[in-house]
């Protein structure tokens, strides 16, 4: 079968579409990622074009198969550490509730394949101890959720990782697993992740003490950003600190917020 190019009109259609769905904003030229990520899908159900495709999702004659659509068209790839003076940070406010004997709460609200949360969780799990914490990941990529909840990664992905760190909370694949690493099962069992679209109303989460939103507003539009951001605030200790990627910010997202450093917001 000969590969089905997608028209313009369909494209523009898929921007619609991954935009209602996910409120994200799909830049324009990418036609070749999308007919890619979802040429396989034409071949599963054995059909002509992606506009077809189209119709099949908003017909909701296959209702599982809109979740595979938004997996296919909202990966992100990531890595362990990134953006270190994030975690500098976290390990000061950890050190922190150590001495006052809080229960540390963080959530990472758009986790993907979990390198993001398992980071905190070893920063958390090094200076609390037995002290009580939790990491809550969430993302819109069913997916994804599935490989954070295995915790098994390419090495590659932890070139940024503190060497203590990959010794005491990984362990090293062998064999065919060589090149691989996979969380310590008594690590992984105390990250929490679960399914969230960030763009509908969110369930009872209880409230955090640093949230990290980081490297996924760039995807959002100006009016999509200032209601995601408001969302997840609400849900922030006063006191608390709320993380961008530092390719973004939140100037004319939110004034409520102070400015402790590039990437680095404090709630009063």
């Amino acid at each position: 079968m000969a590969a089905v190019m997608i028209t313009d009109r369909e494209f523009l259609q898929f921007q619609r579409f991954i935009y209602e769905a996910a409120g994200i904003c799909m830049a324009n030229g990418k036609q070749a990622l999308v007919s890619g990520r979802l040429a396989k899908r034409l071949a599963h159900y054995q059909l002509d074009s992606y506009g077809d495709y189209l119709r099949l999702l908003e017909s909701r004659a296959q209702p599982a198969e809109l979740q595979v659509a938004v997996d296919l068209l909202t990966t992100n790839e990531t890595y362990f550490f990134r953006e270190p003076k994030h975690f500098a940070l976290l390990r000061e406010l950890a050190l922190e509730a150590r001495d006052k004997r809080a229960t540390m709460r963080v959530w990472s609200a758009a986790s993907s394949s979990g390198e993001e949360a398992y980071s905190v969780a070893m920063v958390l799990a090094d200076v609390l101890d037995e002290a009580p914490w939790e990491v809550l990941g969430t993302d819109i990529s069913t997916r994804v959720l599935e490989r954070a909840r295995c915790g098994h990664y390419p090495l590659e992905r932890a070139s940024q990782m503190p060497l203590p760190y990959l010794k005491r909370y990984c362990l090293k694949g062998q064999g065919s697993e060589a090149g691989t690493l996979l969380i310590e099962r008594p690590l992984r069992q105390r990250v929490q992740f679960r399914h969230l679209n960030l763009n509908e109303p969110l369930p009872k989460l209880g409230s955090f003490d640093v949230i990290f939103l980081r490297n996924v507003m760039i995807y959002f539009n100006l009016a999509t950003k200032r209601q995601v951001v408001s969302r997840l605030l609400a849900l922030l200790r006063p006191g608390g600190y709320f993380l961008i990627g530092h390719s973004e910010t939140l100037n004319d997202i939110n004034d409520t917020l102070v400015a402790v450093a590039p990437s680095i917001y404090r709630k009063p």
